[in-house]
């Protein structure tokens, strides 16, 4: 992996690969400092399900039962 951070200062950009990567497909991805930050903002945000909890202790389930038409 590479990884290099680089202020711009030219519409154009150029990156030396290592021959290590020749012959294969490359993703290049290219985003500002600020949307980088926004981005690890909104990864912090994991969802949890704690809005129900039941209690189920005891419950037996009866096949027949549901499978009744």
């Amino acid at each position: 992996m590479i990884r290099k951070i680089l202020t711009v200062d030219s519409d154009t950009i150029s990156i030396s690969v290592p021959s290590s990567y020749m012959g294969k497909v490359l993703e290049v991805i290219a985003f500002s400092e600020e949307e980088s930050q926004s981005r690890e903002h909104l990864k912090k945000h994991t969802a949890t399900f704690k809005a129900l909890a039941l209690d189920t202790k005891g419950f037996k389930f009866n096949r027949d039962e549901a499978n009744e038409r």
